[in-house]
């Protein structure tokens, strides 16, 4: 048994100082060596001609995964290009004339600082950009067939409402809506009606589409999102979350498509579909596109020179000489609240990744969002949270607590035993499974239970780290943004304390190497928590309290006297 049990922990260790040395890769810019994350290698370039991409970024359909030829250039216009500034009350949006391509986006409600950067000043977060050097951007256009169209490199001019500055939501107003129009190209004319609401992070775009010519017309709308490859800078050397394209369907639920798998011309996605939508997710924020559910659509997602895209190309429109067809999008930009996003469209809630444990995650973030509306707190929702968690578990726990103590108890017979057969290790082995049965006790009965809560809170975990809500979210004093490290490193340190405690009221295994790594373990671990988010650590230091709390109370039900079990470092 006490084999099994090294083993074990020679395993648990093993695995530890393989996932450090992979972060520890991360961080200093190389590939991980046995988990490849989604990092991609380096900050990607923006193609020469500007905004929007080359024309090798208009797609094509039935080779969407592929490198498309050029599209067909533009008709020649004097349509200037020009820059449009829309502000509502939660967006401030840029609009670039050629394609009316959303070439920037910020976010009003949210600070790009964090912690105590935020009480110097307040800058909106900018999610989308094309600065020069960085380039993530939302477009739109049509594919003609046979044809050349109207597509994002297309000079568009605003229509409505004429402006000479920034256009503004109008004060008492709900709704703005503007109109962009090309000239014609092939005889089509395309208009992009685009309208925003007040409080909503979403755009709703129609497409119409006018026939000038003198012979029918078909055409497929896209929408697509392109973007460079780099990260968030919201990461620790110890975690990374998922950043890139996804994509929903009912068909093929939600695939993430790493960068590294667009490096290689491969992506695994459900191409044609008749619902769902394509993203670009990163760690709290996302920007996706809609189509109404119902309709065709073809999903593609590919590298276009040193810069990423996914979107949808919709179903085929024949519009006859004369005439106007129309098809309709929604644009999503903002942060991963997941209430709101349930709203909007099947499955838009996950680009919120929980990973493999959303099962349990969703119930648990249900739950701390319920508690944060009783208390107006995150901080103490976390708190409580955790208690509740723990109150759950309480007699699940009490079981392993009562195998603990019964070790405990036995552990000075076991070490004399130990040292009296040290040189008899299979009568050692004999005596001492001996000595198990006549005390009824179970080497490994405090595993079984700790193990069935692993999953929990590994869950409650990924809730805190992936909750938009927990960013810049104070609880108490110096502790102004949960999402943040600590600036001040009490938390880890109160933290480490506890897991010292914590492992000192544990029995120590007969075998001085294990107990030694049984007090190593701890520690090491303890490391990584100086860089983590406080509302992660205070999640932890709230569970080993409570754990202490609990396996102190039944050791002294118990009659097992509580004492500190410190290994012999030599």
């Amino acid at each position: 048994m006490n084999d099994i049990r090294r083993s074990i922990l020679w395993v648990i260790f093993g695995f530890s100082l393989i996932l450090l040395w992979d972060r520890w890769q991360v961080h200093h810019g190389q590939p991980a060596t046995f988990f490849p994350s989604s990092a991609p290698r380096s900050a990607a370039t923006a193609p020469a001609d500007g905004a929007s991409g080359g024309q090798t970024s208009v797609p094509q359909p039935g080779v969407a995964s592929a490198t498309p030829p050029g599209a067909a250039p533009a008709a020649a216009t004097p349509i200037p290009r020009q820059r449009h500034v829309v502000r509502t009350d939660v967006l401030e949006l840029t609009f670039d004339s050629e394609g009316a391509t959303v070439a920037g986006a910020r976010l009003l409600k949210h600070a790009a600082e964090t912690g105590k950067a935020l009480r110097q000043s307040f800058t909106p977060l900018q999610l989308l950009v094309d600065d020069g050097q960085r380039l993530y951007v939302a477009q739109s256009g049509l594919i003609g067939e046979g044809r050349a169209a109207p597509n994002h490199k297309t000079p568009m001019r605003l229509v409505s409402p004429v402006a000479g500055g920034p256009i503004e939501l109008p004060e008492g107003g709900d709704r703005l809506e503007l109109v962009f129009e090309s000239d014609p190209v092939d005889g089509l004319v395309l208009r992009k009606r685009i309208g925003l609401q007040r409080g909503s992070y979403v755009l709703d775009v129609r497409h119409e589409i006018v026939n000038q010519g003198e012979a029918p017309a078909r055409v497929r709308p896209y929408q697509q999102l392109l973007r460079d490859g780099l990260k968030a800078g919201s990461e620790t050397p110890f975690y990374t979350t998922f950043t890139g394209p996804a994509v929903y369907s009912s068909e093929g639920k939600y695939q993430k498509i790493e960068f590294a798998d667009l490096d290689k011309g491969r992506a695994d996605l459900q191409r044609q579909a008749r619902d769902g939508w394509v993203a670009m997710v990163q760690h709290y924020f996302f920007s996706a596109w809609l189509l109404p559910q119902g309709i065709e659509r073809e999903n593609y997602a590919r590298k276009v020179d040193n810069l990423y895209a996914v979107g949808q190309i919709g179903p085929a429109l024949t519009v006859e000489p004369g005439a106007t067809q129309a098809s309709s999008a929604q644009l999503v930009i903002g942060p991963q609240e997941e209430k709101v996003l349930e709203r909007l469209a099947p499955g838009l809630e996950l680009v919120k990744d929980y990973g493999w444990l959303t099962i349990i995650a969703k119930p648990l973030y249900w739950l701390l969002e319920k508690i944060h509306a009783l208390v107006g707190n995150w901080g103490w929702a976390i708190v409580l949270l955790v208690v509740l968690i723990k109150a759950a578990f309480y007699w699940l726990n009490a079981s392993a607590y009562r195998s603990m103590a019964r070790m405990k108890a036995i552990n000075p017979r076991i070490m004399e035993m130990r040292e009296r057969l040290k040189d008899k290790p299979q009568l050692l082995q004999q005596e001492m499974m001996r000595l198990y049965r006549e005390e009824k006790v179970n080497p490994l009965g405090g595993c079984l239970p700790i193990l069935i809560q692993i999953p929990v809170f590994i869950a409650l975990y990924w809730v805190l780290l992936a909750s938009v809500e927990m960013r810049n979210a104070p609880w108490i004093g110096w502790i102004e943004d949960l999402s943040s490290p600590d600036p001040y490193y009490v938390l880890p340190l109160v933290m480490t304390l506890s897991t010292v405690v914590q492992t000192a009221l544990n029995p120590l295994p007969p075998d001085p190497l294990q107990a030694k790594l049984m007090w190593l373990m701890p520690l090491v671990f303890s490391v990584m928590f100086f860089f983590f988010p406080a509302g992660l650590v205070l999640y932890w230091i709230v569970n080993n309290v409570l754990t202490i709390a609990q396996q102190a109370y039944i050791n002294h039900t118990m009659g097992v006297p509580l004492k500190f079990n410190l290994p012999k470092f030599k």
